[in-house]
């Protein structure tokens, strides 16, 4: 792996060691403290910048177009919250998105399926294990954002997401987040509205380089994309780890996130 990672920065390699443990420990005051953690460049940046550039033909022939009006919840409607609530302003959403069967030997199938990564991403999150996924298309997807493209406000639905930016935009593609503006107990409707609004000077941004690996908390945490400007795309992988092994999407939400079921 280490054609591909900077395992001496990142001993990912060596669980159970003083180094590695060293390393998850701050991954994880990172994480209780800013709701995410960043590990930047552990992609060798100009294997993900190859890889980047591999997957353009692929994306111009075989990505599915994912077009999308929506809330920052992804529903139509909140139990308690009016049609007409500000927190409910709905957006676009607009990106090219390749899967895991059409990644060949990608680099990104290789950090993947390495058990180390797993075993790393669960002691960083707490947890006894991560597994990959069993779907052919949801294990792995990319996403291409070009110009005029953004992936809008929105809470995430699953505890953590994890990605790696393997290109960068000319301009635009910043990733912007509001650490902590909800919690389980507390939806705060009011202050979704102000951030919406515009008006919540604790939103943040930061721009990542091309290898970073973001794990991000990201249900209670709204975040965006920046709306992508030039003519290179953002590009970015997407891995799924479960608590359990065995996951696979049905055929309907195959078709809904990818235009086509396995």
């Amino acid at each position: 792996m280490r054609d591909i990672l900077d395992l001496d920065q990142f001993p990912l390699d060596r669980p159970g060691s003083p180094e590695w443990q060293d390393l998850v420990d701050r991954c994880r005051t990172d994480l209780e403290r800013d709701g995410m953690f960043n590990l930047h460049e552990l992609m060798h940046p100009h294997v993900a910048q190859q890889t980047a550039k591999s997957l353009s033909p692929s994306f111009a022939t075989q990505s599915f177009r994912h077009e999308r009006d929506h809330n920052i919840y992804f529903q139509d409607k909140i139990d308690g919250l009016a049609d007409d609530h500000p927190a409910l302003t709905r957006f676009k959403t607009s990106n090219l998105t390749l899967c895991a069967d059409q990644l060949g030997g990608s680099a990104l199938l290789r950090l993947y399926d390495w058990p180390e990564f797993a075993t790393f991403m669960a002691a960083t999150m707490g947890k006894e294990d991560l597994f990959t996924m069993s779907d052919p298309l949801a294990r792995v997807n990319v996403m291409s954002y070009c110009e005029g493209q953004e992936l809008n406000w929105h809470f995430d639905r699953s505890e953590f997401t994890t990605t790696m930016l393997m290109q960068a935009p000319d301009q635009g593609g910043e990733f912007i987040y509001r650490t902590g503006l909800r919690s389980d107990d507390d939806p705060n409707y009011d202050g979704v509205a102000r951030m919406l609004r515009g008006d919540d000077p604790d939103v943040q941004s930061i721009t990542l380089s091309p290898g970073t690996l973001n794990i991000f908390r990201g249900k209670n945490t709204p975040h965006r994309v920046g709306t992508v400007k030039g003519e290179t795309p953002r590009v970015i992988a997407v891995f799924s780890f479960f608590d359990r092994p065995g996951v696979t999407f049905t055929p309907k939400d195959q078709i809904g996130f990818y235009g086509r079921a396995a």
